[in-house]
């Protein structure tokens, strides 16, 4: 591991030649998703731009110094996601799952499930299982420290919060279900022998458009006042991702900021909740992760 000094200074400039390496970066038009493509395709990675949008996709994209495509992928609509990883041809070295919504009004994906579990949680498992058999580096989902909230759980007999909706409560799960994935991602990759590794990130607090979808008016203002006095730019909030995309750190690790409270600085490792390490749990949600997609694990066990 890496010393504490050698972790302080770590930043983007220190990122490993990519070249050759295919990465892909869900929901990389804008925000800490487009700051981690830039940073890949400097580094030399050909690096696709999954988004919803091609054309603002596209004109993201255009902004890069590097190797660039762009594919359409709506994470909320499970038939987009498995047209873009039947498109997907050849060996893939990196999946960033970034791309998220947060704290939104009660609303539906295509599939019906609701919108921040399915989006976060559901459309990523789906991704991942579909192109796994293609991954040959490293899968890192990005959380929050949202999984932190008081009373953050996976609703198992409502996992939809049908009966008594709540936007902070609902982005605290797919915030939590985005860490049991990890985990268990990681528990089947290494049963399976599979070299890839799992891994978790999360940007602290990063000045982007994301909260400003927020439902409750009064967090929306208080959040626009954080990113310009507390908040670290975008190109620090993907510091802690690209961090466990390209540096020698076990499978299952969740990284984040180093700073005060985790908000912003140097990534390094973090910790998580019990609630979010706990194996069975997270055994439980692949389970119902499963059934709610029609994804299924693809890898044998003692694959190569």
């Amino acid at each position: 591991m890496p010393k504490t000094t050698e972790i302080s200074k770590w930043d983007a400039t220190r990122l490993p030649d990519l070249s050759g390496r295919r990465a892909v970066v869900t929901g990389a038009n804008s925000g800490i998703g487009f700051a981690a493509a830039d940073a890949l395709a400097r580094a030399g990675a050909h690096v696709v731009f999954a988004v919803r949008d091609l054309e603002r996709g596209r004109a993201a994209a255009a902004r890069v110094n590097g190797s660039t495509e762009v594919r359409r992928l709506d994470l909320a609509d499970l038939a987009s996601v498995r047209g873009f990883a039947e498109a997907w041809q050849g060996p893939l070295d990196l999946l960033i799952n970034n791309a998220g919504v947060m704290m939104l009004p009660k609303q539906r994906t295509k599939d019906g499930f609701e919108m921040q579990f399915g989006t976060n949680h559901l459309g990523h498992f789906a991704l991942t299982n579909l192109l796994l058999p293609q991954v040959t580096g490293r899968v890192v989902t990005v959380s929050s420290s949202a999984h932190r909230m008081p009373g953050a759980r996976i609703h198992f007999e409502d996992v939809n919060l049908t009966a008594d909706y709540n936007p902070q409560r609902a982005y605290a799960q797919s915030k939590l279900a985005n860490l049991l994935f990890t985990l268990e991602l990681q528990r089947r990759l290494t049963e399976s022998g599979s070299p890839v590794r799992a891994l978790a990130a999360h940007p602290g607090w990063a000045a982007t458009n994301l909260q400003s979808h927020t439902a409750n008016p009064v967090a929306r203002v208080s959040m626009l006042i954080g990113n310009r006095f507390l908040a670290q730019d975008d190109k620090g909030g993907t510091l802690p991702t690209l961090y466990a995309a390209t540096q020698d750190l076990p499978g299952a690790s969740y990284v984040g900021p180093s700073g005060l409270g985790e908000m912003r600085g140097a990534p390094t490792l973090v910790g998580r909740t019990s609630a979010a390490s706990d194996p069975a749990t997270a055994r439980r949600l692949w389970a119902v992760s499963e059934e709610l997609t029609g994804v299924r694990w693809p890898l044998a066990v003692g694959a190569a």
